[in-house]
């Protein structure tokens, strides 16, 4: 490869030559079908964060520990330091726009071991990613369930919902392995789908309601379900309510695995990382304020029958019929996201694949020549994500462990090559960049990624059971163990970073 670590340096603007030209620079053939204009890359980062879906499919959690604390303040801090990531992120990604993205800028960045870099950054990623696929999908059976169960009936089971995720999943696939022409088009409309939907949603639990939640309560009630007592264990449970918003604020690398099919990919992608987290910031709040504020009966919304707390709060607040309408504009939202999930999911297996670095990698980096998608790698991750949903059969914490885990594999991806690119003197900056803040937000970047990833390992209910058991950290450490054993068995032999796939890359 031509160009490798901070020596590279930005390619070209001015069209989809210019594209074409610094991806050569990287190392690779244009493969990938370059269809998706700079909107369309933040269209599916935006999806992908889809405040319909990740803020109130995991509400629960923050309702439960935290309370309405948690929910808009805590909302409002998780946000600022999540921009301050994303800034981080977009620097990187302007100086090397390739579909590996995050484990790729690893080994670019890195000044030594660049390969092992390269390849554990590479598996959090991929960890990360199947995991929010799996957490998007299956809080989108839960909610889709809920309004199935308000509509027809259909009872609300660990087996009917563990069936509606597997509906919603492989309908997933299939959008996917039919191009990127229909990627492009329902992310465009799933943007505006969100942005109108929240709209609606805040406007109607605005005005309807004959009664609002108390103001003072929904920025300062606290909740606490851990079991435990005392002020420690209060501030442990708001903590622990953070979830809610590290999940939702997950996935926006998304801008950077697409940016081989983004025209102006230098400016466009980081663009794409930075306004999907802001206008999620913003567009998260209002929703998350209206919703909280609208409650009418916090425990019997906690408690619902239908699992989801914020079908309860819609009915309760808007009445039965305006609720459910209200119920189905969230199920429309988080089927989008969940396709843009796969999508962004896909490419990265396809990139890691096509550096040979996944089990089965030749059949992973194949394109398929008639709709220009990694076919092989969008069904590799529909099972993958599937069999992490599995123990939502028997464990009751199923859904937390898997929104804890992909906060974790995708931000311990994330913020490595911005502590790479920290120690990296000779990093050059793109067209898009921070100027002299790079630094400074880079760092409390890293630090605040340090923090998250030691809190979202901790057991969130006590006494501990098999039941509520939080298997986050086994199935990090089972990833981790893995990549390493394999690593240090045969990898490190064979596994040198990212491959060229054209003989003579331009310079």
């Amino acid at each position: 490869m031509t160009i490798t670590g901070a020596d590279a340096t930005p390619g070209p603007e001015g069209g989809a030559d210019a594209d074409v030209a610094l991806l050569a620079q990287f190392g690779y053939r244009q493969e990938l079908r370059r269809k998706l204009s700079g909107f369309s890359n933040f269209a599916v980062s935006f999806s992908i964060i889809s405040v319909l879906a990740g803020c109130l499919t995991s509400y629960s959690i923050a309702m439960a520990n935290g309370g309405p604390a948690a929910i808009t303040l805590g909302w409002l801090g998780v946000g600022v330091m999540v921009t301050v990531v994303a800034l981080a992120m977009a620097e990187i990604c302007s100086v090397y726009p390739t579909a590996g993205a995050l484990y790729w800028w690893a080994f670019a960045l890195a000044r030594t071991n660049k390969a092992a870099w390269a390849w554990f950054v590479g598996w959090f990623n991929f960890l990360g990613q199947v995991a929010v696929t799996a957490a998007i999908d299956f809080g989108a059976a839960l909610t889709t369930t809920a309004f199935l169960n308000l509509t027809v009936d259909l009872p609300v089971t660990t087996l009917s919902t563990f069936t509606v995720f597997l509906v919603i999943i492989a309908l997933h696939g299939l959008l996917n392995t039919f191009g990127v022409n229909l990627v492009k088009i329902l992310s465009d409309v799933s943007a505006w789908w969100h942005i109108v939907g929240v709209a609606v949603i805040v406007g109607v639990l605005v005005v309807v309601p004959d009664k609002h939640y108390d103001l003072r309560d929904v920025f300062l009630q606290t909740a606490n379900a851990t079991g435990l007592s005392g002020t420690g264990a209060a501030v442990l449970a708001f903590l622990l309510g953070l979830l809610m918003a590290q999940y939702t604020f997950t996935g926006y690398d998304a801008s950077a695995h697409v940016s081989e099919e983004t025209h102006d990919a230098q400016i466009a992608a980081p663009r794409g990382i930075v306004s999907s987290v802001v206008v999620s910031v913003i567009a998260g709040f209002a929703l998350l304020f209206a919703v909280t504020w609208a409650i009418q009966d916090y425990d019997g919304a906690l408690g619902s029958a239908t699992k989801f707390p914020p079908a309860q709060i819609f009915i309760d607040a808007a009445g039965n019929d305006l609720g459910i309408f209200l119920l189905f504009i969230c199920v429309v939202a988080q089927f989008f996201c969940g396709m843009a999930s796969v999508t962004a999911n896909s490419r990265m297996a396809y990139a890691f694949s096509r550096d040979g670095a996944l089990p089965g990698s030749r059949l992973w980096k194949k394109v398929n020549p008639r709709t220009g998608t990694p076919t092989n790698s969008i069904w590799l991750c529909v099972v993958c994500s599937t069999l992490l949903v599995l123990p939502s059969l028997w464990n009751t914490t199923a859904y937390l462990a898997a929104t804890a885990i992909s906060v974790i594999g995708l931000y311990v991806a994330y913020a490595t090559p911005i502590y790479l690119r920290l120690r990296n003197p000779d990093f050059v900056q793109g067209p898009w960049n921070l100027g002299r803040y790079s630094r400074p937000i880079g760092w409390i970047a890293v630090i605040w990624v340090g923090l998250i990833c030691v809190l979202f390992v901790l057991p969130g209910v006590y006494p501990i059971t098999v039941a509520n058991f939080n298997y986050t950290i086994a199935a990090v450490a089972l990833v981790l163990g893995g990549a390493a054993l394999w690593w240090t068995l045969s990898a490190k032999h064979w596994f040198t970073g990212p491959r060229t796939t054209i003989t003579t890359p331009t310079e």
